[in-house]
């Protein structure tokens, strides 16, 4: 289930009025049957709603986990990239004097892409066209700097000097690819999300009955229940997304290796 076109404050939204509206669903069900007959008992209902939103809660906690974790990864992902074209911009001072001002260029030329990419992204700005474009364009600085590297490390096979500037440029393309199985590829999968929808309104649903076969009147407590379960949805939703404001990924390391690019050129 791809909710990437839902902004997520109607996200939020949506899944308030749908937990609100199974609680009422349920609670509709629950009173009706507590006037045809009060032989249904309240605890029996109260363990089946209690077993319920255990599943939901383990589910969601689950889930939160995944996306946390890929989180983490994405930052760190960052830092390992921004050390990696550091690095490469260093060896590429072992490049003949020509070879090496235009590796220097596109590399610099790479990290500004980078961080407009990014930026453009958080935005929402960059439609999956404008995406590809840049994408191209990264894999087109690849293929300059490798096929430059593979022509100089031709002229001396056995340059130990060659060799770490291809290590290094090596490494950058592999953490490229990384930063977009990672970032932009890894969702979390549509069963999960059908799952959770499913478990969170049959637990509300639940609740919603329980207080219904209980004779009691409706709570605004539901309305906090609602309003909890909706932010921890909301906020997987974010963090789950490639773009968006709410959860975003410090650029700063590229950053700072940008203005370090910048400052020993000059």
């Amino acid at each position: 289930m791809n909710t990437d076109f839902i902004p997520i404050w109607l996200l939020f939204l949506g899944t308030v009025l749908i937990v609100m509206l199974s609680i009422e669903a349920g609670y509709r069900l629950g009173h009706r049957s507590h006037r045809k007959s009060g032989e249904e008992k309240e605890s029996p209902v109260s363990a089946i709603a209690g077993s319920v939103l255990g599943l939901s809660a383990f589910l969601l906690a689950f889930t939160f986990g995944i996306v946390s974790d890929r989180y983490d990864s994405r930052k760190a992902l960052v830092r390992e990239e921004a050390n990696i074209i550091g690095t490469t911009y260093l060896r590429a001072d072992f490049l003949p004097e020509d070879d090496r001002a235009v590796a220097k260029s596109l590399l610099k030329e790479y990290v500004s892409n980078r961080i407009g990419s990014v930026e453009s992204l958080h935005s929402g700005r960059m439609t999956p066209g404008e995406m590809e474009a840049r994408l191209a364009k990264v894999s087109a600085i690849h293929k300059v700097l490798w096929d430059m590297a593979v022509t100089n490390a031709r002229k001396d096979m056995n340059s130990d000097v060659a060799a770490l500037y291809i290590d290094s440029l090596n490494s950058l393309i592999d953490i490229h690819a990384l930063r977009i199985a990672v970032g932009l590829q890894a969702r979390i999968p549509r069963g999960i999300w059908f799952a959770l929808s499913c478990l969170t309104a049959l637990g509300m649903a639940s609740i919603g009955y329980q207080t219904g076969i209980a004779g009691s009147k409706r709570s605004i407590a539901k309305g906090v229940l609602a309003i909890a379960f909706s932010l921890v949805i909301a906020l997987i939703a974010s963090l789950d997304r490639p773009q968006g404001s709410y959860v975003t990924v410090s650029q700063q390391p590229l950053i700072d290796v940008l203005k370090s690019m910048d400052s020993t050129s000059n």
